[in-house]
């Protein structure tokens, strides 16, 4: 071990003192050493926090660019199925509709299925209300 003197103000010894011993310190040495250890630990785990931090919101940031572009790739979809598939003739129209809802309520439950997690919950409870 190495020894080293530290000069602490009055106010900061009195402050050290009056915390020693509720804290189960019975020196003044070991209570630096340990206040010195946590400092350092401490910004250490600081740093570690921040960079967790900072690479949770560079992934935010990929998962909300990959939305945006599926959201636009699936209105892109909508727009050439709306353009291009003509309206049902108006004698079979309801026919048509209740057939369409059938095959909207399978492919709802087909993309539940290959959902996983809280998102599938979400999407069946959609289902069950559409229904």
């Amino acid at each position: 071990m190495v020894q080293k003197t530290v000069r602490l103000p009055r106010p900061l010894l009195d402050r050290v003192a009056k915390e020693m011993r509720p804290r189960g310190y019975t020196t003044l040495s070991g209570f630096i050493r340990i206040a010195l250890q946590n400092e350092l630990d401490g910004r250490e785990a600081e740093q570690r926090l921040a960079s967790t931090m900072e690479r949770l919101a560079r992934e935010l940031r990929r998962l909300d660019t990959t939305h945006q572009a599926e959201f636009a790739f699936l209105d892109a979809l909508a727009r050439v199925i709306l353009h291009c598939l003509p309206e049902p003739q108006v004698e079979i129209r309801d026919q048509a509709m209740a057939k369409a809802k059938e095959r909207h309520q399978k492919l709802l439950k087909m993309a539940a299925a290959n959902i996983q997690g809280d998102a599938r919950a979400d999407l069946m409870e959609l289902i069950e209300r559409a229904g």
